[in-house]
Formats: structure tokens, sequence, C-alpha cells
């Protein structure tokens, strides 16, 4: 996928409201992962992200800041992220509890 189209959130789009069941890709555009919500919102806002699993059933949740996430939105308004991490990097964080 072609991300360079794409526009960029604003900080103030960085929020628990538009971010969660954000679809997030890798660095080879594999899919990661999906947003289950956001603690915080804007630069400072951190993403609990469901890795692996399937159709959200045996993913582990693990919490990332927002900042190291490229959110952006497609042609069709679909808010998706892109991340330097594998799918197996953001496995091995610890898993995030509430």
């Amino acid at each position: 996928m072609d991300h360079s189209n794409h526009q960029r959130l604003a900080e103030a789009e960085l929020t628990d409201a538009v971010l969660t069941g954000a679809t997030i890709y890798g660095p080879d555009d594999e899919t990661v992962g999906s947003v289950s919500h956001v603690h915080g919102s804007g630069a400072d806002a951190r993403a609990v992200i469901d890795v692996g699993g399937f159709l959200g059933i045996g993913s582990k949740p693990v919490q990332v800041p927002v900042s190291s996430l490229d959110m952006m939105r497609d042609e069709t308004g679909t808010v998706h992220g892109v991340t330097s991490h594998t799918k197996d990097q953001l496995k091995d964080l610890p898993e995030h509890h509430d």
C-alpha cells in the first residue's frame, strides 16, 4: 500500500475516538494489529495495540507511544497507522493491563 498520498492526522486528532479500531501496518505493509484504545490524547498519548490472534481472539495487548506511529487517513477517510516495528517485535513487548 502506498501511504505517501495519505493525509497525516493532526495532533488534535490523536484521540481514543479517532484512533480506536485503526489497523496498524508494519514495515513491510503487513497488518501487525489494531488499536484497541488510547490513553491520553495528542503527542503524549499511548495506544494499546492488539497484536496477533484472529478477529481479536488470542491477541496480546501492548502499549506504544502514539508518537512512534505514523497515523493517517487513506483516500476513503479510513484511519490507519504505520510502525517501524514488526509483529514479532510488538509481541515481544510486555502485555498491557488496564
